[in-house]
């Protein structure tokens, strides 16, 4: 689960390694569904499940359930609208799946705190237009990745127990170093070793996140990535993630209590923008 808040909107990603229901939610406010992998449905108070196979919009006031098959991942966006408004039913909006997808793909590449933020602040600005009449863009406006950026990307994504080697990377990807170099740089905004050093930082988060020990060895965790200074590594996670790797144990302890909690009465989910 990650999650990211601006003063426009929230946007969480949950992804799961096996099969999961989230039942007894409330919607205080409109909300986005967005399945980017796997199985994902819907269930409201009539007890019937409905696949989600495109963005969802879900109305203020709404009780739901939420199934998500095993690897499967999904991203909430919300709150949508500057006012709260009741809807008692789901409403597909096929027409929005290029923007957020457009917005996906762009922030895998975010560079710092900052930058993520600034994506996430356009992607709700877009949305806005949209509720106001504004047409959003298609899939097919969006430009195609070099397929050299891409094997690019996926070694680096895909294997994690790779040591970098730009020779070896660019060999791989089918271009020079240079191309590859500049390919990423220019693409993404990151060289390519900035990137590879990204997914580290991420495999690090992820073993925090997903941790099922009572206390997470933030150390162990990072030496186990190749970081073999704590107080560096430290800064790094901060600089991306915009909070300190205790920071986000003390999130998934919060997180953990409040699934303690299951079986309570509907609770909210909270979107509003901090």
């Amino acid at each position: 689960m990650s999650e990211l808040i601006t003063t426009a909107g929230t946007i969480i990603g949950l992804h799961t390694s096996q099969g999961v229901d989230i039942t007894q939610c409330r919607a205080p406010n409109e909300f986005l569904l967005f399945p980017t992998a796997g199985d994902v449905s819907i269930a409201s108070s009539d007890g019937i499940w409905r696949a989600v196979d495109m963005p969802l919009q879900v109305g203020a006031g709404n009780i739901f359930n939420l199934r998500l098959a095993e690897n499967s991942r999904v991203v909430i966006l919300g709150p949508l609208g500057k006012q709260p408004s009741v809807n008692s039913s789901f409403e597909r909006l096929p027409e929005l799946t290029g923007l957020i997808k457009g917005y996906l793909d762009n922030i895998r590449f975010y560079i710092d705190e900052a930058h993520a933020l600034a994506l996430t602040g356009d992607l709700f600005d877009q949305l806005a237009d949209y509720q106001a009449g504004c047409l959003a863009p298609s899939a097919s406006e969006l430009a195609t990745p070099d397929r050299r950026l891409i094997r690019t990307i996926e070694k680096i994504e895909q294997d994690s127990g790779w040591e970098f080697n730009l020779q070896e990377l660019a060999s791989h990807s089918g271009a020079s170093e240079r191309n590859v170099y500049y390919l990423m740089k220019h693409n993404t905004g990151m060289t390519p070793y900035r990137f590879y050093q990204r997914q580290r930082l991420i495999r690090v988060r992820r073993r925090l996140v997903d941790c099922r020990e009572g206390e997470p060895h933030i150390s162990r965790y990072a030496a186990d990535e190749g970081f073999s200074h704590l107080g560096r590594f430290s800064a790094l996670y901060r600089e991306h993630f915009g909070e300190l790797p205790s920071e986000t144990v003390r999130w998934r302890q919060r997180v953990l209590e409040i699934d303690a909690g299951a079986g309570q009465p509907p609770r909210d989910v909270e979107l509003v923008p901090g």
